[in-house]
């Protein structure tokens, strides 16, 4: 029994120095993937510039600079970035963000952290994975999970009031889509790398909108309408024709 002990210990030693190496090959060995989101480099930078639209049908944007400004002190060098606010012809705000990872997937983090970090308190037991129908660049239904959220905020006479919000997202690279983190973390993104040496490149895409009680079913029709006409603009994933 006690030599056991001095070999048990040189078998961990081993197996731990052989993972190592096996850690050390795959990342000589590493290429990183294609986006599956549009961009173009950034003369002198590690980041790329996202290209979400500027425009989308009925609506305008603008760049929200502070949380770009926020992203860019959280975020991993490499990764890049995009937050737009789209203002509608009938004054109502959509807000979509664009994060896409480099070499470090903790680049995507989760909306628990984000939505909840902001003071909102997700509602659990009306969020779920949904559909969005879309119909470029092929016909094709687009998995998304959708949150509910509600918060608490002065208005102008400073009484307290109960505001819900919309909140839709999922995770793109160069081959898939997905609603489900678990996924492409624990077996997507694995898989290739240890396969064929290729770290993909994934992207995490979220749009929000705030309205009143009462009101999230029909803000939430609101929101897919624009998913479906604005995310084929800069979205590369499914290909057209297939």
């Amino acid at each position: 029994m006690m030599r056991s002990k001095p070999f048990l210990g040189g078998l961990v030693l081993v197996l731990m120095g052989l993972t190592s190496l096996s850690i050390v090959h795959i990342k000589s060995q590493q290429r990183l993937g294609e986006p599956g989101v549009k961009t173009r480099p950034i003369a002198g930078s590690r980041r790329l510039e996202v290209l979400m639209p500027e425009t989308v049908p009925g609506y305008t944007s603008a760049v929200l600079t502070n949380v770009e400004a926020g992203l860019e002190w959280q975020l991993p060098k490499d990764s890049s970035f995009r937050s737009l606010l789209y203002i509608g012809e009938d004054k109502r705000t959509i807000q979509m963000t664009t994060v896409l990872m480099g070499t470090d997937r903790t680049s995507i983090h989760s909306p628990y952290i984000c939505l909840v970090g902001q003071g909102w308190a997700i509602d659990d037991e009306h969020s779920a994975v949904e559909p969005i129908h879309m119909e470029h660049p092929l016909a094709y239904d687009l998995p998304v999970n959708k949150l509910l959220a509600t918060i608490q905020r002065a208005d102008q006479e400073g009484t307290n009031q109960t505001y819900r919000g919309v909140y839709v997202y999922w995770y793109v690279d160069g081959s898939h889509f997905t609603p489900n983190s678990k996924l492409w973390m624990g077996w997507l993104m694995p898989r290739d790398l240890l396969l064929h040496g290729l770290l993909e490149r994934w992207a995490y895409i979220s749009v929000f909108e705030p309205c009143r009680v009462g009101e999230e079913e029909a803000t939430y029709e609101h929101v897919k309408k624009f998913i479906a006409s604005a995310v084929p603009e800069f979205q590369l994933v499914p290909k057209g024709g297939g």
